[in-house]
């Protein structure tokens, strides 16, 4: 039995040693990298999407009850601080009416919440899990030829990692998407009615900072999806050089597998630092847009304030919910 081993591995070896699997993996990784065709991917997108239909439905109906319910506590500081604690004509009888509806609405965000991750995220593990066993079919009906030209170790990483993105269509990455995008619409909406002009001056300087953000994940998207690659590779010439160490201890080829091994975790080290050098860029950048957004602020509402006092849409208690 432990001839048969080694033989089966000295085979694997070889197969990986020969020139007919080296050359096809130098040609995959000198292919130039194409942009994924929308027009052949939305069938297979569609396919995964059109039996769960209902679902996703049910699940943006939740995220438009939860979204809006999130947005009372914000919008409910300006009647509790301008009318209820108003140092002139306060009104304490409308507190326990506010409170009410401040409890109201959370609960409601804390049960569609629970629903939501009940109905999409166990279906995105279920379809993960489904598609885990498709693909894990499909590569053991390959040919001998593509398990020559692959190693055994990446094949496992890819199988078990590669699939888990359906989760951004069946699970809650495409509900929260659309939630973000709800959420910004009526927050935009009800600032708009508080101050047009002080909105338009924050959201024009916002909108430049979007041009950058599209940059910066258009560089650092890449990146990460190197990181999965060469992580991948890594860990599947880590898996293979362990369950054929005797192989390994048989050629005394130990320091060549402990060097290959380092250049992958040096290549590895590389992807991560550039990947830090951009989320920090980004976070600083964003931090400072804030920074600037807090100061154009508190000058337009400060002036509106002080230049219209009694008459002005945006009160002191306004402009400090517009600052948090």
């Amino acid at each position: 039995m432990g001839g048969l081993r080694g033989g089966a591995m000295g085979l694997s070896s070889r197969a990986e040693r020969s020139p007919h699997g080296r050359g096809a993996r130098a040609g995959q990784n000198e292919l130039p990298k194409r942009k994924p065709d929308l027009k052949k991917l939305w069938p297979q997108i569609w396919s995964l999407v059109a039996p769960r239909k209902g679902l996703l439905l049910a699940g943006m109906g939740l995220m438009v009850v939860n979204r809006v319910a999130g947005l009372v506590l914000p919008i409910s500081s300006k009647p509790l601080l301008d009318t209820v604690l108003s140092p002139q004509h306060p009104r304490a009888d409308l507190l326990p009416r506010i409170i009410a509806l401040v409890f109201s609405a959370m609960l409601v965000q804390a049960i569609t919440s629970f629903s939501l991750t009940q109905l999409l995220s166990k279906a995105g593990q279920r379809l993960i899990a489904e598609m885990r066993r498709q693909v894990q079919r499909h590569v053991g009906l390959l040919s001998v030829a593509y398990y020559d030209e692959n190693r055994t170790g990446t094949l496992v990483a890819r199988i078990m990692t590669d699939v888990e993105g359906v989760r951004n269509l069946v699970g809650t990455g495409l509900v929260d998407f659309v939630g973000g995008l709800l959420t910004a619409v009526l927050a935009f909406l009800w600032l708009l009615h508080l101050s047009i002009p002080v909105t338009l001056t924050v959201f024009s300087v916002m909108g430049v900072f979007v041009f950058f953000l599209q940059y910066g994940f258009k560089t650092i998207r890449p990146i990460f999806r190197d990181r999965g690659k060469i992580n991948a590779e890594v860990t599947g010439r880590l898996t293979e050089s362990l369950g054929g160490v005797r192989v390994i201890k048989g050629y005394h080829a130990e320091e060549r597998e402990a060097a290959v091994f380092a250049g992958g975790v040096e290549r590895l080290l590389a992807n991560v630092m550039r990947s830090l050098t951009m989320t920090s860029t980004l976070s600083a950048a964003s931090t400072t847009v804030l920074g600037l957004v807090s100061a154009i602020v508190m000058w337009l509402g400060g002036h509106n304030v002080l230049g219209k006092p009694g008459r002005s849409a945006l009160t002191f208690n306004t402009t400090c919910f517009w600052r948090s």
